[in-house]
């Protein structure tokens, strides 16, 4: 391709919404070109980038025993209701009409039609196990879409999904794609971190995540780990061994008492007030999950993870309570308290959540529902209803113990590429989707879902490889090899160079760009390394030499060697990759 051809436009600035490094680069550099919030048109290069991730995936699913197809994009209402979803999933489905006032949907995801694809065409034993794939388009409604490819509501993903006679058939496609996971990510250039993690509104017993570890802002999760063992969890997921409260050894509260805590609405302000450690206090706070009031309660040095509140209260959505909807929670209870001295009595009817750290607690302080007052010396047969739901819904922090081997706790910041779910009967049995056995019983499908995010594995290389000047694409995924740069077009000796070295590797495989352009060298330089070609062949003035230079993007080393010396080096690191 010749620079002149390539249907490009470099940016002298960064997008103005952009906040992440890959949603930056891939703007000035001209990969994307934004349509609306979280939707993007691809635009050459980058499709050339998405193609090569597609292909490693499609290598490796294939390798695996996984076999390809594609299922549409918009989906029924009926058998989302099959499934018990449609009701539930969230305002992520974007629901329609079509021109019948039929109810459908754009595709978020594909276990219902899957499933009925097995369900009408696996009838027997005989035909198991089957592992099924595509690559496809998907579209969920994000309620604040940011970091570009990393979280729009339309995006490109490879799912896959597994149908098993029995759990141990499951188990063992799941570490067959584990593995193919793993080949998969290291080809595309990406150090990954398999993680324990939250099912989500997939669903299922058993969930990995694998993680792009990065030190950006782009990463969107907390990844903690042990140094000293395999443990490795994604926040929302994440178990330490329980903190012990630390109370410097004194007895603060004899008995048990109703105080004046006059303005001491936080945790800061009420432990300087008693003079007392934070882990005396039972913090209480109103989230809504699902519209519905909830309360959790957690020793108040310790801060609640959402997540694992939402799935103790069997929900899809979760908030934080706003000031208004916590007064008029308490009028509904007959109450007029303050949000700073809510407790759990009185609170009949509400779901209430209690983390395991309150189970440890004596003789702590706890809100009342009074404004200005806290009870303290409680103990849990004062405060705690019997139909309490006991969870751990606490977030873990850097420096705790590794549940596996009591090691402190590592953290750091993840970007979610690919994820592995056990699904095992949550879709076939409610979907009547099941297979007859040696004897004619019949029994509903052990299944497994497996997804990878191709447009966000693309971003997630771009988030861990680059610098101030642009991108730094690993070869695999790169949507050129390299680019060849004449210095002055208008220097015959320097283009007779650099169009033999064009045609010769042309036709030897490699992808590679002419920038036959007529600029200055500094600008065909920057939209290089922008850009982010692994090489980049300079013919300047050295050819009188009959040396040429090559840049090798990813360590910005610069190299002089004769034009059949670079020729042999690119074509050997590019059949390196095949």
């Amino acid at each position: 391709m010749k620079m002149s051809k390539l249907f490009v436009q470099t940016l002298r600035e960064f997008p103005s919404d952009a906040e992440v490094v890959s949603h930056k680069m891939l703007g000035r550099a001209g990969f994307i070109k934004k349509l609306a919030p979280g939707v993007y048109t691809y635009m050459p290069l980058m499709w050339r980038v998405l193609k090569k991730v597609e292909n490693i995936v499609r290598e490796e699913m294939d390798r695996a025993g996984a076999q390809e197809l594609l299922m549409p994009f918009v989906q029924p209402k009926e058998l989302w209701e099959e499934s018990g979803r449609w009701e539930v999933y969230g305002r992520e489905l974007m629901r329609l009409k079509d021109r019948h006032d039929r109810d459908m949907c754009l595709g978020p995801t594909h276990e219902e039609i899957i499933t009925s694809v097995a369900r009408d065409n696996l009838k027997s034993y005989k035909q198991l196990p089957v592992n099924l794939y595509q690559i496809q388009s998907k579209f969920r409604d994000e309620i604040r879409p940011r970091y570009g490819l990393l979280r729009g509501r339309e995006f490109i993903m490879k799912d896959a999904y597994s149908f098993d006679i029995d759990e141990a058939g499951l188990d063992k496609e799941y570490e067959n794609m584990a593995q193919a996971y793993k080949r998969i990510f290291e080809r595309c250039g990406l150090e990954t971190k398999m993680v324990q993690s939250d099912s989500g509104a997939i669903g299922g017993s058993v969930s990995h995540e694998f993680m792009v570890i990065t030190d950006t802002d782009a990463g969107e999760n907390d990844v903690f780990y042990c140094t000293e063992c395999d443990y490795s969890a994604n926040s929302n997921h994440a178990v330490s061994i329980l903190p012990e409260a630390v109370v410097d050894g004194k007895d603060y509260f004899s008995k048990k008492e109703i105080l004046d805590t006059p303005s001491t609405h936080s945790i800061e302000e009420l432990s300087a007030f008693l003079k007392i450690p934070s882990t005396l206090i039972l913090k209480s706070l109103v989230y809504i999950v699902d519209k519905k009031p909830v309360i959790a309660l957690i020793r108040a040095d310790k801060a609640v993870e959402e997540t694992k509140l939402m799935n103790a209260a069997g929900g899809i959505e979760i908030r934080i309570a706003s000031a208004a909807e916590i007064e008029e929670l308490m009028q509904q209870k007959g109450f007029t308290a303050e949000p700073g001295f809510i407790g759990p009595n009185g609170m009949d009817g509400i779901k209430i959540i209690a983390d395991e750290t309150v189970y440890d607690m004596k003789n702590f302080v706890v809100g009342i529902n009074q404004t200005d007052k806290h009870l303290v010396g409680a103990n849990l047969e004062d405060v705690l209803p019997k139909d309490v739901i006991k969870a751990d819904i606490r977030l873990v922090e850097q420096g705790e113990l590794c549940p596996i081997c009591k090691r402190p706790l590592s953290v750091t910041k993840g970007i979610e590429v690919g994820n592995i779910f056990k699904l095992g009967t949550k879709y076939s049995k409610p979907m009547n989707a099941v297979y007859t056995d040696v004897n004619g019983k019949t029994h509903p499908y052990v299944m497994g879902c497996y997804g990878i995010g191709i447009s966000r594995t693309a971003a997630a290389a771009v988030e861990a490889h680059h610098d101030e000047h642009g991108i730094k694409w690993p070869l695999a995924i790169a949507p050129y090899h390299v680019v060849i740069v004449p210095v002055n077009i208008q220097d015959e000796a320097q283009m007779n160079v650099a169009n033999a070295l064009y045609e010769v590797l042309k036709n030897a495989g490699v992808e590679v760009v002419l920038d036959d352009r007529d600029e200055r060298a500094g600008v065909k330089f920057k939209d290089a390394d922008l850009i982010g070609f692994p090489f980049r062949i300079t013919v300047g003035k050295t050819i009188s030499e009959g040396l040429v230079e090559c840049k090798i993007r990813e360590t910005d080393e610069l190299v002089k060697m004769t034009p059949d010396e670079v020729k042999q080096n690119i074509i050997d690191a590019v059949l390196s990759i095949q």
